[in-house]
Formats: C-alpha cells, sequence, structure tokens
C-alpha cells in the first residue's frame, strides 16, 4: 500500500458492540479533511512481526453505514506487543513504512497499555488516540461513564436471562449463568439487576477480591435453600467469570485445566466455570438432601458482537470524532472520553496503576447506593435471617438441621455484607411542596 495514509485505526482485544461505529466516524472525520485512513487488519499481530500486508485503504462510502453492524470489519486480536522490545519497535517500524503518523487504537486495558507504549516507542513520530471499548466496563474512567459495548451487552443478556428465568419457573429448574468480566462483575451485576435475577455473585464483594471455591459454592446452595424455604424451586444466579481469578489456583483444578492468554490471562472460557460450580453445589445439595436441576450456562459471545443499541452508536460515533479530531489537532497520548457531554482526553500516563504498572481496572463499588439495592433485592442468606430466629428455624428445617447447626454451617456466606442501606435527605425549605 503507498505511502499516502497518515492515519490508521486498529481493534485490539475482544469484540464490543459499537466497534465498526467508531471506524466509521474516525474515517469519515478524517477523509473529510483529506486525509488518508488505513485500516490495519488484526490488531497487533502482523505489525509486531514488522508486517504490514494487513493494511487497506478506507474510504467513506467503504464504512458510511458500518455503525449498524456488531463484529469488527477490520477484525481484531489479542496480539501483545508490549511483551518484548523488539515487537514493539516492529510495530512502530511497520507503520512508519506505511506513512502513519496518527494512530487510533480501539480495544480494553490491555490495548490501551500497548497504545501507551507504541506512543513511547515512537516517540513523536506517530501519535496515538485510544478509544476504550470493553462490555466489562472495567476501564479507568470516572464511575458514570461507561466503555461503549457495556449498554448493549447488559440489553442482549437481559433478554437472554429474561427467557431463562420463564424456563427455570416453568421447569423448576436453576440456572447458573457465567457473563463476562474478567476483572470486574460490572456486566453480570448490570444485567443480574435489570433483569431481577434471584443473585449474583460477583469478586469484588470479597476482601481483595478473592475467595475460595466452597466459599462461592455455599453462598449458592444457601440462596437454593431460603427459595425453597420461601416454596420456590426455581432461580437464576448470574455469576462473573472473574469468579475464576478470585479463587486460589490450587483450587483451580476441581474446575478444569488451566491455559493463560497472551497477556498471561488465565483462559476463564477454557475452564467452565459454571459447570465447575454447579457440580460442587450439586454435590453439596445432594448432601443435604435436596433434589434440583442446575443447568450451567455462558453468556458472552452472544453479547460481544451483537449488533449495537442506538446508545452505543451514538456515544462510539461521538467518540470515533473525537479521537479523528484530537489527533488531526496535533494530540496524542490519550484515551477520548466523553464526561457529561464533553470531550475529555485522559492522559495516557494518569491511567496506570502505581502498583502493578499496568492499566488500572475499574471494578464495581460495593460501597455505593447501587450495590446495595442490588444486593438488598437479591435472594441469598444475610445477616438478619441469622439474627431472626423465626427465620433461622424455618432455613434450618428445609433441611433437616437445627437452628445452630444452621448457623454453624452457613452463617459465614454473608460475613461480607454491606451493611443497611441510609438514604439521607435534608427536610424540605419552609414553602416548598
Amino acid at each position: 500500500m503507498p505511502n499516502q495514509y497518515p492515519f490508521a485505526i486498529l481493534v485490539g482485544g475482544g469484540p464490543a458492540p459499537g466497534i465498526n461505529s467508531v471506524i466509521s466516524a474516525a474515517t469519515i472525520r478524517a477523509r473529510l479533511q483529506g486525509v488518508g485512513v488505513a485500516g490495519i487488519r488484526d490488531g497487533f499481530s502482523d505489525l509486531m512481526k514488522g508486517k504490514s500486508d494487513g493494511a487497506r485503504p478506507l474510504a467513506i462510502e467503504d464504512v458510511s453505514r458500518i455503525h449498524f453492524l456488531g463484529g469488527s470489519v477490520l477484525g481484531t486480536a489479542r496480539a501483545n506487543p508490549t511483551k518484548k522490545t523488539e515487537q514493539l519497535d516492529h510495530v512502530v517500524r511497520s507503520l512508519v513504512n506505511l506513512g502513519v503518523t496518527m494512530l487510533v487504537t480501539i480495544g480494553g486495558d490491555d490495548t490501551a497499555f500497548a497504545a501507551m507504549k507504541v506512543a513511547e516507542t515512537a516517540a513523536g513520530r506517530i501519535r496515538v488516540a485510544h478509544v476504550p471499548k470493553t462490555i466489562d466496563n472495567d476501564l479507568a474512567l470516572p464511575s458514570h461513564v461507561d466503555t461503549f459495548g457495556y449498554q448493549t451487552a447488559r440489553h442482549v443478556g437481559v433478554g437472554l436471562v429474561k427467557n431463562l428465568m420463564v424456563d427455570a419457573q416453568s421447569t423448576s429448574r436453576w440456572y447458573f449463568v457465567v457473563a463476562m468480566g474478567r476483572k470486574a462483575g460490572h456486566l453480570a451485576l448490570g444485567i443480574a439487576k435489570a433483569a431481577g435475577a434471584t443473585l449474583a455473585v460477583i469478586p469484588e464483594e470479597f476482601p481483595g477480591s478473592k475467595t475460595k471455591l466452597d466459599t462461592i459454592a455455599d453462598i449458592l446452595v444457601g440462596a437454593i435453600v431460603k427459595r425453597i424455604s420461601e416454596g420456590r424451586k426455581d432461580g437464576v444466579a448470574i455469576l462473573a467469570e472473574g469468579l475464576a481469578e478470585s479463587i486460589p489456583e490450587e483450587e483451580l483444578d476441581r474446575l478444569g485445566n488451566i491455559e493463560r492468554d497472551e497477556h498471561d490471562h488465565i483462559r476463564i472460557a477454557e475452564l467452565d466455570l459454571g459447570r465447575g460450580i454447579k457440580k460442587q453445589v450439586e454435590n453439596r445439595l445432594a448432601a443435604l438432601g435436596i433434589k434440583t436441576t442446575i443447568v450451567s450456562k455462558d453468556i458472552g459471545y452472544e453479547l460481544r458482537c451483537a449488533d449495537p443499541i442506538p446508545f452505543d452508536m451514538e456515544y462510539t460515533r461521538d467518540l470515533g470524532y473525537c479521537a479523528a479530531k484530537f489527533l488531526l489537532e496535533g494530540g496524542s497520548n490519550a484515551m477520548i472520553s466523553i464526561q457529561g457531554g464533553q470531550f475529555v482526553p485522559v492522559p495516557f500516563a494518569s491511567m496506570l496503576d502505581p502498583a502493578t504498572g499496568r492499566t488500572r481496572v475499574r471494578t464495581v463499588d460495593i460501597g455505593s447506593t447501587r450495590y446495595a439495592i442490588a444486593r438488598r433485592y437479591m435472594i441469598r442468606l444475610r445477616r438478619d435471617d441469622f439474627a431472626n430466629p423465626q427465620q433461622l428455624a424455618r432455613l434450618a428445617k428445609t433441611i433437616d438441621m437445627s437452628p445452630e447447626e444452621f448457623r454453624k454451617r452457613f452463617e459465614y456466606v454473608a460475613e461480607h455484607e454491606p451493611p443497611p442501606l441510609v438514604l439521607l435527605h435534608a427536610p424540605p425549605a419552609a414553602g416548598s411542596v
């Protein structure tokens, strides 16, 4: 490809609804200013090998309607050029050979880190802007700013869970639904809360986001027992896949073989977290004399390539436009965000976690009102179940235990329940309505 495309776009990490909309808006903004645009196929995969065969020119007519589509017209890959200095050098050299002076990267926390390292290695030869995408909603943005793709993934996930809730009630069974979220439980909690699922279990609810497989299993057993005590044999539990990284590695062999990706993360999809937890729960229920059917189901691939809902279409068109304009006007080394309706560049340096040197991850704030309300609506064992003698006796009777036996067996699962929610408000002013 001739060296006439100073503006390039690539996508890294997993898919998320809205990628094509970013590509479209950024391309159109650059082309309207007379700047040639190259789309780089499959993220950093070829570039880090010193190859640029995957680059192709993008014209307005190529991208003018792709914002309706899920997936990525440029493909995507988890290739990580930050592991070796020579791979970063290859990326920069390949881009420079293409004539690229401006680069838009689209991706999550790992791609953001790679974008920052590319900018550092380029030392001013290439200006870089990163557009944050992940259905996990875990990039280091203010709490009220979602990453693009999250709202669409939640929307589609709620539809799937709603159908499972109907099936569960109709057939008197339980579903354990594992939702994507490698490091944070935003998606699992968002789906569960919006759908009114029986409960959600996320890594953030445990100190340091670390817990044992037995604890997770007992939380679910306790929820099933409580549900039965209330006359219901069905339920849907949403589990964040990041629970796999919360469990000590020596326990993970109870779930399956451990594999790692290019960024040294456990390949959670290979663990079959839902089935592993299901087996643990079934064994415990059998020992308690409870017969129930549990079905494990992963939802993630069904969500991340869905066509974006209008929220994400509009949001990503804004992000793509701002990314292109930022670079064209001389900006660099920043993540692109829209906050309160205004463009706000987030400097790469501010994204780093001083403790790890990697991109900071935004987790669920378990001290928030939002989380407290979610927990209050869940059907799971609570501290007040053990404080109320009548309730404790009813729960114990469900599995032929004495109240004290039940307390000894299950009270610990409510240990980290958030404190009761208190809503404070100022008294109305005199004469107000």
